[in-house]
C-alpha cells in the first residue's frame, strides 16, 4: 500500500494547494489535512483532520504571542508546521508533502528508511519527508519540545552567534525570532548529519525541480520536459504569493489545474 499523504493547514486554502491535493489523490494516495478549524474548498476525497489532537494550539504561543485578536503573527504558520510534522511522523501517521506539492507519480516509502531530497547545495528539504517514529531525528523534536526555550543543541556556530549578539543587544530572547526557518530545512540537515544519514537524500530534481525558479511554475514555459522526467517525482512549488492567481495559459500551473480537475 502507498503511504497516506498528511500535512497541516491554518487559514483560508487558495486554489493552487486545491489543485496540488487533487493531484496527492490522483497518483492513488490517502490525502489529510489537519487543521484547527474547517478549510473551505478542501478538495472531495481529501480527509480534514483535528490538530490539536496531534500538536495544541497553544504551543504556538512558545514560538511567538498571538496578535491582540488572538491571529498568529507572521511566520508562525511556519515554524509550528515545522514542529507538527515532527510530531505526525512520531505517531507514526504517513508521509508529509507540504500542501503545495504537486504530484506527478505515487510515492513509495520503505517504512524503517527515512526519506527526503535535497532543496538546494548542502541544505535538504522538508517539503517531502518521512522518518521512522524511532528515529532520531524525531527523538531530538520531541526533547526540543520538552524546553520551554526551544532552544535546539543542534544549531549552527553561524545561528549560535546571530542569537547571542541579539540577545546583547536586548533583542529577543526567543530562537524563533532569529530566523524563519531555524527548525526547518537547517534543521533536518544539521540532523540528518549527525545521524549519518545526509547520504540517503534523494535528488534535487526528485521534488525541487522548481522550487527556486517559480516562473517555471507560473509562467508560460516549455514545460513539458518537467513533466516526462522520470527523475522528477513531484514539485514543490514555493508560491511566494501567487497561489491565488488564475493560471496563465501555456503555463505548467494551467497544465496542472487542466490535469487534476
Amino acid at each position: 500500500m502507498l503511504p497516506e499523504i498528511v500535512t497541516f493547514w491554518h487559514g483560508p486554502m487558495d486554489a493552487l494547494r486545491q489543485t496540488c491535493l487533487r493531484s496527492q489523490l490522483a497518483a492513488g494516495h490517502k490525502v489529510t489535512v489537519y487543521s484547527f478549524d474547517p478549510i473551505p474548498g478542501l478538495p472531495s476525497g481529501v480527509g480534514n483532520a483535528d490538530a490539536e489532537a496531534i500538536l495544541p494550539y497553544a504551543f504556538s504561543e512558545r514560538l511567538r504571542p498571538p496578535q491582540p485578536d488572538g491571529s498568529w503573527r507572521d511566520w508562525t504558520t511556519l515554524q509550528f508546521s515545522d514542529f507538527f510534522r515532527m510530531k505526525l511522523m512520531a505517531k507514526s501517521l504517513g508521509l508529509w508533502l507540504d500542501a503545495d506539492v504537486l504530484l506527478l507519480k505515487p510515492v513509495e516509502i520503505d517504512p524503517v528508511r527515512p526519506y527526503f531530497a535535497w532543496e538546494r547545495p548542502r541544505q535538504l528539504g522538508n517539503s517531502v519527508i518521512y522518518l521512522p517514529a524511532e528515529h532520531g531525528i524525531v527523538r531530538a523534536f520531541e526533547e526540543l519540545m520538552e524546553q520551554e526555550e526551544l532552544t535546539p543543541d543542534w544549531l549552527s556556530l553561524r545561528h549560535r552567534i546571530t542569537f547571542a549578539m541579539r540577545r546583547l543587544r536586548g533583542g529577543s530572547n526567543r530562537l524563533a525570532d532569529i530566523r524563519v526557518a531555524i527548525f526547518g530545512p537547517a534543521a533536518l540537515t544539521a540532523l540528518a548529519r549527525r545521524t549519518g544519514e545526509l547520504r540517503c537524500a534523494l535528488p534535487k530534481q526528485s521534488f525541487y525541480a522548481v522550487h527556486a525558479e517559480p516562473r517555471l511554475f507560473f509562467e508560460p514555459s516549455s514545460y513539458l520536459g518537467l513533466v516526462t522526467n522520470p527523475d522528477i517525482i513531484g514539485l514543490h512549488i514555493s508560491p511566494k504569493g501567487r497561489g491565488g492567481q488564475s493560471p496563465i495559459p501555456g503555463s505548467l500551473y494551467a497544465w496542472a489545474v487542466e490535469r487534476f480537475r
